[in-house]
């Protein structure tokens, strides 16, 4: 019994000895399993994320996209602070700190994030002691860990705590570095340092891949370029004799068009066409070798070029035009001053007989009209707006209906508008009203000849996106295909003779562009015309100013006056004296320049009345006399017709008052009594 019990006890201890070790067996198996799963389940995550990785560089050939998400990967591999990648300049292979000339920058910074991102476009020289350009010179990976609790420098003046680099290399050359600094846990793992290297890798050969590509690209716009530019025709044409890719010049000597325009697109379009060889066609025994009959069609829109072409052309016609013009007009500015101010003087003698009387008011309005056309020429011939200042452009427009009004109603027309809110835009108040008034009055004549089932009807709109634009459109006839090509030409009217000079939408388009503006005009299908004006807004913080009141006119002067007259022109000399001697002033009328700069020493005049142009001693009289006798300088009057950049300018800054050729009788006694106001008031 007593045996039995002891055997019983012995094959419990066993069992429980047996079970023991089982037990423990069975513990360090799970343990085994949970670190082989945890270290199956990081390797997958690192092959998914290395392939996530590696779908998106494939995906790409643009340099700064590839190194921005190798940047953003490797900081998440590692959940690191910091990383950055580092390129060598100019595509050249970099070669450590000992390559090259110390001064001259090595590497780039192309892509920063996190602790690093304030170095991103940073130059880096080779002289430099930092992890970043010491790694370039390691075959592989450079760990810094902190030692000591002093950090790792990686530039000059940048630091970490822990620090890692690795240098990108592909086919055998450095192309940079990517550096990844404080890791998660302050160190890096033995499979951190495994994935940091495999990123290396990969990275390198997509990096040197898109500089590779980059190259061929700007070698193949360099080809392009050349190709293009030749003198020489150059064509490629196929065993068909068929042309199958041409430069410029084949072109031109064919006087063929390259450009086609597509119907249904409603697009321009240019298609070039080249071949290709067949694969295997230069081999022994190619299939393909006999014949090649592999193309490249490229198909290009040229629609922008071609309207920014158009506006070029319109510009330089212009140009050229205003340039006639301007001289033309200049020359005019004396004889019409006279012809009008003494046809107006002999129209205020009471004793004139009424059939005289007539005959000199047709002269006078004649003279009118031209002098219009003259001031007509001269806006479109001045390049620049006369003033700049803030201009609330939906005031512009409610103002300029106002003042058509009458003429629109009484014509039955219906104005719609539709103003947004605009910022104010930069420049001349009164030329843009010109414009207003142009595009108005032109829309008004269109809708005017309506027959009676067709609506008159102006529709005005403006609105903001990146430029103050606007649209006045009309219900009228439409702008024949003819015409639509000239109608900013100068002098271009389909108006009937004596209806209109053809200045009117030139000028529109002169002071548009002189404003850094763009005019086009539309043909909708249910027809009319549309106008389309974009302009660009006043810098931030320029504030509006009030509508200019215009100064009124003071009294005329019951004193008699001495005047000092200084112009070259016989005729204008004739009808200034006319003017103010029947009204009791005394008129010295200076033999030249150098004259009238010893008159207004040696007497006082109340008023010098000066051309702009007159000059004494190859310098402008005004600038002389303004110099030598400053005093006098508020009692004169200048006379100009100049129309260059600038001129108005230089009046304004030597604070005189000026008269604009040609010029009436009421302007001259207005501005004349202005002068003698203002040297009353001192």
């Amino acid at each position: 019994m007593r045996l039995l019990l002891a055997l019983l006890g012995l094959a419990v201890i066993g069992v429980l000895g047996w079970s023991y070790r089982l037990s423990r067996r069975l513990r360090q198996s799970e343990r085994d399993r949970r670190r082989a799963a945890d270290e199956l389940n990081r390797r997958l995550s690192e092959l998914f994320s290395l392939q996530e990785l590696s779908f998106i560089l494939s995906g790409s050939l643009q340099l700064d996209r590839i190194v921005e998400q190798v940047v953003r990967y490797a900081m998440r591999f590692l959940d690191a602070q910091g990383a950055l990648v580092a390129l060598a300049l100019d595509g050249e292979a970099a070669g450590g700190p000992g390559a090259g000339r110390e001064d001259r920058p090595l590497l780039r910074v192309t892509a920063a994030d996190g602790t690093l991102a304030e170095l991103a476009g940073r130059a880096i020289g080779a002289d430099d002691p930092g992890l970043v350009v010491r790694s370039l010179g390691r075959e592989r990976l450079e760990l810094v860990r902190s030692s000591g609790g002093e950090p790792t420098r990686l530039v000059a003046d940048v630091q970490a705590d822990s620090a890692a680099a690795v240098p990108l290399r592909a086919h055998g050359v450095v192309v940079g570095t990517l550096v990844i600094a404080n890791p998660r846990g302050g160190g890096f793992a033995s499979e951190d340092i495994r994935l940091l290297s495999t990123v290396a890798t990969h990275a390198a050969i997509v990096i040197a891949n898109a500089r590779f590509f980059e190259m061929v690209r700007h070698a193949k716009e360099q080809w392009e370029t050349a190709f293009d530019s030749l003198s020489e025709g150059i064509a490629v044409v196929d065993d068909s004799g068929r042309v199958r890719r041409a430069n410029r010049s084949f072109a031109e000597m064919l006087r063929e068009p390259i450009v086609l325009r597509s119907t249904t697109l409603g697009r321009a379009i240019r298609v070039t066409a080249a071949r290709i060889p067949a694969p295997g066609a230069g081999g022994a025994g190619g299939a393909g070798g006999a014949h090649d009959q592999s193309v490249v069609v490229l198909v290009e829109d040229v629609t922008d070029q071609q309207a920014m072409e158009s506006h070029l052309i319109q510009s330089e016609k212009l140009a050229a035009v205003g340039q006639l013009v301007s001289g033309v007009a200049h020359e005019l500015n004396n004889p019409l001053t006279s012809i009008a101010g003494l046809s107006e003087f002999l129209l205020e003698q009471k004793e004139l007989g009424a059939k005289d009387r007539g005959h000199l008011r047709v002269i006078h309005e004649q003279a009118d009209r031209a002098g219009r056309i003259v001031r007509n020429l001269l806006t479109f011939a001045r390049k620049g707006p006369g003033e700049q200042a803030p201009v609330d452009l939906n005031d512009v427009i409610q103002r300029t209906l106002l003042l058509m009004s009458y003429d629109l109603t009484l014509k039955d027309i219906a104005v719609e508008k539709d103003l947004g809110t605009l910022p104010p835009v930069l420049g001349d108040r009164h030329a843009l009203q010109q414009v207003l008034l142009n595009l108005l009055t032109n829309a008004a004549q269109a809708v005017a000849e309506n027959p009676p089932d067709r609506r008159r009807v102006i529709q005005i709109a403006t609105w903001f996106d990146d430029r103050v634009r606007m649209k006045v459109a009309d219900s009228g006839g439409g702008i024949a295909d003819d015409a639509l090509p000239h109608v900013f030409t100068p002098f271009f009217t389909t108006k009937e003779p004596g209806q209109g000079t053809g200045l009117g939408l030139s000028i529109t388009y002169s002071i548009v562009e002189a404003h850094g503006g763009r005019i086009a005009v539309e043909r909708p299908p249910e027809g009319g015309a549309v106008f389309l004006v974009d302009l660009p807004p006043a810098p931030a913080g320029v504030a509006l100013h009030p509508t200019p009141v215009p100064e009124p006119a003071p009294a005329p002067a019951a004193a008699k006056r001495a005047i000092l007259l200084v112009d070259d022109d016989p005729a204008v000399r004739r009808m200034v004296k006319a003017l103010f001697g029947r009204e009791g002033h005394t008129v010295d009328v200076a033999r030249n320049a150098q004259h009238a700069l010893d008159l207004a020493g040696a007497r006082a005049y109340d008023l010098i009345l000066a051309d702009a142009q007159a000059r004494a001693r190859d310098h402008l009289f005004v600038t002389r006399l303004v110099e030598t006798l400053p005093a006098l300088k508020g009692r004169m009057l200048v006379a100009t017709g100049d129309v260059r950049p600038g001129s108005d300018d230089a009046l304004a800054r030597l604070g005189l008052r000026y008269v604009r050729k040609p010029f009436n009788l009421r302007d001259l006694r207005d501005e004349a009594a202005r002068v003698w106001a203002a040297g009353a008031l001192s």
